[in-house]
């Protein structure tokens, strides 16, 4: 039997603990989370406070009993401080101040990731508000019942971002949404497919300032206004959502650091140091589309990192096969999709690519309920591998890009997509397919 140590327990470090519990019923597990909840999905916090969901219950999917019952023993609001690596032993501290001593035989590192604070004036000024656990999504619930506010800024025009946006405005706010690039989501869309989305925020009442980075936030003891490089804006609450990085802290400098600064691990999940694995927002992953370690926090990653730690862990013999980083926003209806890598990325990685554009109805034009949907595919100059696709449409085209992950998974080329198999059905699709037509068209 071994002791397992967990430290972290959302997504990644639930995932972990699940999968030792009910397959390795033989072995100890200790969890330390400084949170007071576990599994939070950050990813319905714009539903709730939107008012698109009833309310929040519903984004917990475990807790702490869940994994005591299942014999864990879990210690919430629990902060562990250093690590002994070569002893193998965890310290920390519980809420009331009292030491914590662990010793382990497999440690798994599952810290996750921290908001980005960025140093400006201001940023302890009232009603400043992150976006990240349950505590910050009722926080911003609860601001969002006051009256007296009326103006909210939204800092950052990423996916949090632009979720937020929307449901400041579905609350009736004011929604100001601040970007320091020239459109919102660009790390996932080129702009053909971003300022699309930024056309659907204004028309549904979001104002948005981009190419503005924000210098200080004014105000005596609470937020007056923000101050950026092209003007100073009143408003009554300022939302920062301008990304994350890993929380690489209890590293020490003694675990090697990968992309991105998070811990650098292999196929495994394992990192530099003997017997300790890192998983979720603080560890590397494998990229598929760029055939290289990559940075990507994603919920989808969390957990299946933390599937592939705890079976190594355990003894068992199982390696990731990389990810493709899919993703997807649907926004006042407006839905895109993006797997593997944008034109952007495909630059900054020195990936010379092709691409083909293809839009069209969904179905034939004699069916009443159609909309237009808009396909991108990228693909590598030379070998014609596929390296990223997007899709967007007011029509649900999510499950589209699952074909896309797999082919760039499978090192699939253009031209292979070109006489695919697509059926056809009037209810669903047209006969000449705008994936069909899109890979036809390619050079």
């Amino acid at each position: 039997m071994s002791k397992i140590v967990l430290i972290g327990a959302n997504h990644a470090g639930t995932a972990a603990a699940n999968t030792i519990l009910d397959n390795y019923k033989d072995n100890e597990v200790v969890i330390f989370d400084r949170n007071s909840n576990i599994s939070y999905l950050g990813c319905g916090t714009a539903l709730w406070i939107g008012r698109q969901i009833d309310g929040y219950k519903g984004l917990f999917y475990s807790s702490k009993e869940a994994l005591e019952n299942k014999n864990a023993k879990v210690h919430m609001e629990t902060e562990i401080d250093k690590i002994d690596y070569k002893n193998k032993k965890v310290y920390g501290h519980s809420k009331d101040g009292a030491a914590v001593e662990e010793s382990y035989d497999k440690l798994i590192l599952a810290t996750g990731s921290l908001p980005i604070n960025p140093k400006i004036e201001g940023m302890d000024l009232e009603n400043v508000c992150f976006v990240k656990l349950f505590q910050d999504g009722s926080k911003i619930n609860e601001k969002l019942d006051d009256e007296s506010i009326k103006k909210v800024a939204v800092i950052g025009a990423g996916y949090i971002g632009v979720e937020i946006a929307e449901a400041i405005k579905r609350r009736g706010k004011h929604s100001m949404l601040f970007e320091a690039c020239g459109t919102c989501l660009s790390s996932y869309y080129d702009s053909d497919f971003s300022h699309d989305m930024d056309g659907v925020l204004e028309k549904n009442g979001v104002e948005l300032y981009y190419g503005e980075k924000v210098s200080k936030i004014l105000g005596e003891g609470r937020v007056s206004s923000i101050v950026t490089d092209k003007g100073e804006y009143n408003v009554d609450l300022v939302i920062m959502a301008i990304g994350f990085k890993p929380n690489n802290l209890l590293g020490n400098n003694e675990i090697e650091l990968g992309t991105g600064n998070a811990f650098k691990v292999n196929l495994k999940q394992e990192t530099s140091m003997k017997d300790v694995y890192a998983v979720g927002d603080c560890a590397t992953i494998y990229s598929n589309a760029l055939q290289s370690e990559a940075y990507i926090a994603l919920a989808t990653n969390a957990v299946r990192s933390g599937i592939v730690a705890a079976h190594n862990a355990c003894g068992t013999d199982l390696s990731s096969i990389g990810v493709q980083g899919s993703n997807g926003i649907s926004i006042f209806g407006y839905n895109m999709v993006s797997t593997g890598l944008n034109l952007a990325a495909c630059e900054k990685a020195g990936i010379k690519v092709s691409h083909t554009d293809y839009e069209d109805l969904q179905r034939p034009a004699f069916m009443k309920e159609n909309e237009s949907v808009k396909l991108r595919i990228i693909y590598e100059s030379d070998s014609r591998r596929i390296v990223g696709a997007q899709a967007a449409s007011y029509e649900n085209i999510s499950m589209l890009i699952h074909m896309f992950s797999l082919a760039i998974e499978e090192k699939v080329t253009i031209d292979k997509l070109k006489l695919l198999d697509i059926f056809f059905l009037p209810h669903f699709n047209q006969p000449y397919n705008y994936i069909t037509m899109a890979a036809l068209s390619a050079k």
